[in-house]
């Protein structure tokens, strides 16, 4: 089973391991079936989805219609405005099959002109704050992506209130000194006004740019069962964060296995081993 802890201040206590359901955006019910019957079965309690994440909304409607109190269920919107997210997260509770999320948030919001726009009059804000009184979100957050995502996602979290965050975070980018001076900062923040941090790519190989290989992810992922629990513990080594599965059903049972296991400290040297032997690189440049 996957231990629990407390998302933030929220007053709820989610498994380590968020399910990232990307990973249903291009797959059958029958394998959603499969998928949610394994989540169960280490006890996964928490499901991070978005709107655009294909028919993902669509394939987890109908467990949410009959096992809705099991899970505490997040969405996203991409929409910049007041309006536009309204009618996002509308499609969202219908396409779940549900009346209320346990976290709506803005997603990649990265860019100082999208910030402005998300947070200025008749932004997404309004339509946050507005579902909240309504009762169709109980809590909201922030995520993004790219290098300059925990500077710019620190710069939101000084403006504006949430529960949340989410970005990238694994060993080659805690690597790179910018990268993690941002991060630390970021988390540092989090702790301080219990915000919950959810942590993306953890099993990046590298951007995958110019290359095949066999898996829904935008990105190439590590495949070796040793290697992905050795990169799923370093994360979780990390007592403050959570770990968002990656984007493709075949990888999540050895992700689920990894994070249900005692947590075994590996050395910076192994782990620098480790990436020389997988070629493992940063997925940003």
């Amino acid at each position: 089973m996957i231990p629990k802890k407390p998302f933030g201040g929220t007053g709820c206590e989610s498994t380590r391991v968020i399910f990232g359901a990307a990973a249903l955006a291009e797959i059958t019910q029958k394998e959603t079936d499969k998928t949610l019957e394994l989540l169960q079965r280490f006890g996964v309690n928490h499901i991070d989805t978005a709107r655009s994440y294909g028919e993902a909304e669509l394939r987890l409607g109908p467990w949410m219609k009959h096992s809705r109190k099991e899970f505490f269920l997040a969405s996203k919107t991409a929409e910049r405005t007041r309006q536009g997210a309204m009618e996002e997260l509308q499609q969202s509770l219908e396409r779940l099959q549900t009346d209320c999320l346990d976290l709506w948030q803005m997603h990649c919001l990265v860019e100082p002109d999208e910030i402005s726009a998300a947070l200025g009059p008749g932004g997404v804000m309004e339509a946050m704050t507005e579902a909240k009184r309504q009762g169709l979100v109980k809590h909201v957050g922030v995520t993004g992506h790219g290098l300059g995502t925990p500077a710019a996602l620190l710069g939101v979290l000084e403006k504006a209130d949430f529960d949340s965050v989410l970005f990238p975070y694994n060993y080659v980018l805690m690597k790179q000194h910018s990268y993690a001076a941002d991060a630390i900062a970021l988390l540092n923040f989090c702790g301080r006004n219990r915000i919950a941090v959810q942590t993306i790519k953890s099993l990046a190989r590298n951007s995958g740019e110019g290359k095949s290989y066999p898996y829904t992810t935008w990105y190439e992922p590590v495949d070796d069962p040793a290697v992905i629990r050795s990169m799923v513990q370093w994360v979780l080594s990390n007592p403050q964060v959570f770990l968002n599965s990656s984007g493709d059903v075949r990888l999540l049972p050895h992700i689920l296995e990894a994070a249900s296991q005692p947590i075994e400290l590996v050395t910076e040297e192994q782990l620098d081993e480790l990436v020389l032997q997988h070629r493992i690189e940063p997925v940003f440049h």
